[in-house]
This record gives C-alpha cells, sequence and structure tokens, in this order.
C-alpha cells in the first residue's frame, strides 16, 4: 500500500477546487493506480495500491484509493466532481456493471461497481473497460486530441480501444476493439473465447510466454527481443511480429485510424518491438500497392512510458466532465 503523493501542486499553491477535481483510477488484477487531476487535466496527485479480489475487494479498494487522492489534495471525497474507473473485463458503462473480471474475481453475476462505489464515497462515478481509458489516456498525453487512433494493448490478452473526433468508439454494444478474438491461423491454438488461432492467442504478452519461456524471472518479451543472435528467437520474433501486423492492419482498414499505439506490458520492449512490427507491415506492402498506399508502418507509435496513462484516461472519463 502507498499513500497517495502530491505530484502537481508545490508549497504555497491555493488550496484546490473540489468541484474541479476529477479521480481516476486504473485496477487491474495486481494493483491499482491512481490520479487526482483539476484544472486543465495537470495531475495533482498519484498513488498506487495493491488490488484485492472478490467484488467487496473491488469496491474497498477503489474507495480507498480514492479517498488517498482526495485527503492528498485536501478536499472532502464526497465534494469531487467525480471518479472515473477503468476496469477489466466486460463493462456496461451506461449501467456502471462489471461483469467477467477473472483476475478481479468478478463473474457474471455482474458487480454495480458505479453504484457501490457512488454510495461509499458520496461521489458520482463512471465505470469503462480499461483498454478504452487507456486510448483515452495516450491520446491526452501525446497531444493527439483530433487525430483518429486506436491503442493496441498487447498484455497479458490483447484488445484496442478507439478514440474517433476526440471520442471513444465504443461501438453497439461495447465490442469495438476487441480484435483479440479476430482468428488469424487456423493451426494455431485454442483461444479461451473458444475460436482457434486468434490474435489474442497469438501474439499477445501469455502467447509470448508459451513461445519463449524464461525461468529467471525477466518478462518474456523483454528475453525475447534480447536474444538478438539466437536464429530460434528471430524465427519467433518475425512471426509474433507479423501477426501484430496484422492486428494494425485490420484496425487500420477497419476504422482508418491515423495513429496506431502499441501500448500494454509488452510494449515495455520499446523502439525494437515498434521497428519489428513496422517491418512487417512493409514487408506487407511490398507485395500489394494497395497496402503500399496507406502507408502503415509510418502510423505505428509507441505508448510512453512511467506516465499513468489509464488512470488518467479514467479522470478524463469522470462524471462533470464533457462526454466522450
Amino acid at each position: 500500500m502507498t499513500d497517495a503523493v502530491l505530484v502537481g501542486a508545490g508549497p504555497g499553491a491555493r488550496p484546490a477546487d473540489p468541484a474541479a477535481i476529477h479521480i481516476g483510477l486504473d485496477i487491474g488484477g495486481t494493483k491499482v493506480r491512481g490520479v487526482a487531476v483539476g484544472a486543465d487535466d495537470v495531475v495533482l496527485a498519484d498513488v498506487r495500491r495493491g488490488s484485492e479480489p472478490g467484488p467487496d475487494g473491488v469496491v474497498e479498494v477503489a474507495a480507498a484509493a480514492a479517498g488517498a487522492l482526495a485527503d492528498a489534495v485536501g478536499v472532502p471525497l464526497s465534494a469531487v466532481a467525480g471518479i472515473g474507473i477503468g476496469i477489466p473485463g466486460v463493462v456496461d458503462a451506461r449501467r456502471g456493471v462489471l461483469t467477467h473480471a477473472v483476475n478481479l474475481g468478478v463473474g457474471s453475476d455482474g458487480l454495480p461497481l458505479a453504484a457501490l462505489l457512488s454510495r461509499r464515497t458520496g461521489a458520482p462515478v463512471a465505470v469503462e473497460n480499461d483498454v478504452n481509458v487507456a486510448a483515452l489516456g495516450v491520446s491526452h498525453v501525446l497531444r493527439l486530441d483530433d487525430t483518429e487512433l486506436a491503442y493496441l494493448s498487447v498484455g497479458t490478452g490483447l484488445a484496442a480501444g478507439i478514440v474517433l473526433a476526440g471520442r471513444l468508439h465504443r461501438g453497439a454494444r461495447g465490442g469495438a476493439g476487441e480484435i483479440g478474438h479476430v482468428p488469424v491461423d487456423p493451426r494455431g491454438p485454442t483461444c479461451p473465447c473458444g475460436q482457434r488461432g486468434c490474435l489474442e492467442a497469438v501474439a499477445s504478452g501469455s502467447a509470448i510466454a508459451r513461445a519463449w519461456p524464461v525461468a529467471d524471472g525477466r518478462s518474456p518479451a523483454a528475453a525475447l527481443f534480447a536474444a538478438e543472435d539466437d536464429p530460434e528467437a528471430r524465427r519467433v520474433r518475425a512471426r509474433i511480429a507479423d501477426h501484430l501486423a496484422a492486428a494494425v492492419q485490420l484496425l487500420v482498414l477497419t476504422v482508418d485510424v491515423d495513429v496506431v499505439v502499441l501500448g500494454g506490458g509488452v510494449s515495455e520492449v520499446g523502439d525494437p518491438l515498434r521497428l519489428a512490427v513496422a517491418d512487417a507491415l512493409a514487408q506487407r506492402s511490398r507485395t500489394s500497392p494497395f497496402l503500399a498506399s496507406l502507408d502503415l508502418p509510418a502510423r505505428v507509435r509507441l505508448a510512453p512510458t512511467g506516465r499513468p496513462i489509464a488512470a488518467l484516461g479514467a479522470a478524463l472519463l469522470a462524471p462533470g466532465r464533457e462526454p466522450v
């Protein structure tokens, strides 16, 4: 557990206006990252805490993190403008209900997270899928608010968040960006969704761990990209990069985003990952004048590291702000 830390206000700063404070929480399977955002979207305070499994645990840790942030900026929690939450699983953003968050112990019965946390804190609450809030955070941090953007999260799973004209594109039933469950390899492994050879099954962090297992505690993705002189590592990297190139191509051909930002745990590999995906896209373009005309390699960027992107995106979605 870590107490909230002030990051945006120095000595002699005026007390924060509660009506201008929005809190954003990024709740994952193992940790929670939260920020308090003030006027002009300046991050005023930052908090990290461990996650708690189960419906009661999720509500408890969210309330504790939000309370720590409110205390850090010196305002009553019940007086803040709103709390936004990004969380893995299936989210009904309209009702604020979470289901199928396996890593958090929330099943198909559903957790009315917005209602429960609002009752607990006295503040209005909005809930959204974690990849969607990360997409908003990336758009803001990279100053791409007017750019059609997809955030491709390559972590334990694989999914995308899509921002069009500054607004989240959720789709008719909230399924926009679930490209991890598009089959690309009929001979590939079975995906937890029941299909075979889905992008998530062949190109996620979990897929990399299966293809390149390590026993020394290192990240499998980092170990794979560090093994530059290993012929088998080169083959595995090329295969993973080609599948990720397929994901980028799919996003561009369906919604014609101008930028695809690689994020998630695997993106911590850094520029070697971006270059590998860009090279795979260039190879695809060599045999297709149509793909070459789309300039796919130039559209790929990396998410910035060391920034609370998802927590910031959650704050941008908090009640009391313009709808996004």
